[in-house]
């Protein structure tokens, strides 16, 4: 086996580096799809993607193409997630960036990476409220 072929078996998830906004910020398009009593408790955004935990699961937005006219959402129950790490940045670091690591039941898994750490925590929370 080559190690191109070594490495990517290894390697199963993709990282996304995101950066803390204000609920206001988020998209109108998720705040359509949020149900009754679902309310957002961290957003977070790439350069055109946006990421929402809610009190109930995590939405993802996909802005694709040049002009942002496709756009894929995919909804992340937590029940699904069968257990995640969080990691914080240590005293030394010079990049203070935390990171979210979920394991879903289908055995894909997905690093965040959160810009200064905010919030890590309080995901961790939601989360653990429900899969736990």
């Amino acid at each position: 086996m080559s190690d191109a072929n070594k490495n990517s078996k290894e390697y199963k998830g993709s990282i996304f580096k995101l950066t803390p906004i204000d609920e206001d910020e988020v998209r109108k398009e998720i705040r359509a799809l949020l149900v009754r009593d679902e309310y957002i408790a961290a957003a977070f955004r790439t350069v055109r993607d946006q990421l929402v935990f809610t009190n109930k699961r995590i939405i993802s937005a996909d802005i694709m193409g040049v002009t942002g006219a496709r756009k894929t959402y995919t909804i992340m129950p937590y029940a699904r997630i069968l257990f995640f790490s969080i990691q914080t940045p240590g005293l030394t670091e010079l990049i203070r960036d935390s990171e979210l690591i979920l394991t879903f039941a289908n055995n894909s898994v997905i690093t965040y990476q959160i810009e200064g750490g905010r919030n890590i925590y309080g995901i961790g929370q939601v989360i653990s409220d429900y899969i736990l």
